[in-house]
């Protein structure tokens, strides 16, 4: 594999974070949580013109054919820029269709932007592991009917369709709801994160046609587990993008605070701090980047690298996030300064797709049973 970004994927990793350096600056970012939504439409528009939501995707599902790689280093720059919205949840929604159900009528339409998507897989127990979904549908003429709740969806307000993953009898069963169909009801969860907001969507009767059932058995769970491993990766370079910025403004900072007359980054403590805080981002990006080509160009080894890639980066992301904290002493804790909006971020992500000790668990079911 290449050790480094080629130059298409360089430039398009400049021009992600370009975009989001004259578009959506911190004092933007506050504005757009401050909302219900915290979408703006005008940039949602733009990042949908960059073709940035299916450059995943292949051709014949809507999507540029590039690679994860190239998703990743645009995901990066996502998370240095704290930017809201629903991109991680229409990505995941759009994987989960190319792999599901290519032919779906939702599919383009999320891959351009002109629809917004979510996948409704958690439930109140708040269990990432498929194998705990409940949820059931029941057959309803050439449809089904869903009854239930699921929990920590992310962005469904916004979404125009939503992905439900139920169950069919004993089996899974993926299913396209339109947000606004009959018997769906959303309603916002507090969260700590306020540029992805959560919500719970309950299902109280909702008849899913016969077009709209994407997937069941052994056909539904292979496409939700590499919509799952996309979505994991998007979010370890989200925080990867996050601890960049940490440590950039730690550092910063360290050059200009005084103390006793001098530069708190003369003192060997924060000195110590930075380069801990250095280690971790450089690592988290090698286990990603790592990750991410496996997905693509080694398969037997990307489920191993994903799960690395989340273990290593929750448990970094924590560490980066408070040595900042510590960096910048009393400010660091206040709304006023931006750190706050990282370190939040940060706390979010670290349990979205599963925690460190989820996956550590699940690696080392994967190691045994080999």
């Amino acid at each position: 594999m290449e050790f480094e970004l080629s130059k298409p994927q360089k430039l398009l990793q400049k021009s992600a974070r370009d975009l989001f350096a004259r578009a959506c600056p911190a004092t933007r970012v506050r504005e757009l949580m401050a909302t219900d939504a915290a979408l703006d439409p005008k940039l949602w528009s733009e990042i949908a013109d960059q073709g940035w939501l299916s450059l995943h995707l292949r051709e014949e599902c809507g999507g540029l054919g590039l690679g994860m790689v190239d998703l990743v280093a645009v995901a990066e720059e996502m998370g240095r820029a704290c930017f809201p919205g629903p991109f991680l949840g229409t990505v995941w929604a759009a994987t989960l269709l190319a792999e599901a159900a290519p032919e779906s009528k939702h599919l383009q339409a999320l891959a351009t932007g002109e629809q917004k998507g979510a996948v409704a897989l958690l439930e109140p127990e708040a269990s990432w592991d498929p194998a705990d979904v409940r949820l059931q549908a029941v057959k309803s003429g050439a449809g089904y009917q869903l009854t239930g709740q699921k929990s920590f969806v992310s962005d469904a307000d916004v979404a125009d369709v939503i992905l439900c993953v139920a169950r069919v009898g004993n089996e899974l069963a993926l299913f396209a709801v339109p947000a606004k169909a009959t018997g769906v009801s959303i309603r916002a969860m507090a969260g700590m994160d306020a540029t992805r907001k959560l919500f719970d969507v309950t299902f109280e009767g909702v008849v899913v046609t016969a077009d709209n059932v994407l997937a069941t058995g052994d056909a539904a769970r292979a496409a939700l587990d590499r919509s799952l491993q996309v979505g994991t990766l998007v979010t370890c370079a989200d925080m990867l993008g996050g601890m960049q910025w940490i440590i950039e403004d730690a550092v910063e900072y360290a050059k200009t605070r005084q103390q006793f007359g001098k530069e708190i980054g003369s003192f060997q403590a924060v000195q110590h701090m930075c380069a801990d805080m250095l280690l971790w981002t450089e690592s988290a990006r090698s286990a990603i980047y790592f990750a991410a080509w496996a997905l693509d160009a080694e398969p037997a080894s990307a489920e191993r690298a994903v799960m690395t890639a989340k273990i290593y980066t929750s448990d970094a992301s924590r560490e980066v996030a408070n040595r900042g904290v510590q960096v910048h002493g009393g400010i660091g804790f206040t709304w006023e300064h931006d750190l706050q909006l990282y370190y939040k971020r940060s706390k979010a992500s670290e349990i979205l797709f599963g925690d460190a000790a989820f996956h550590r668990a699940r690696l080392a079911d994967v190691v045994f049973s080999s």
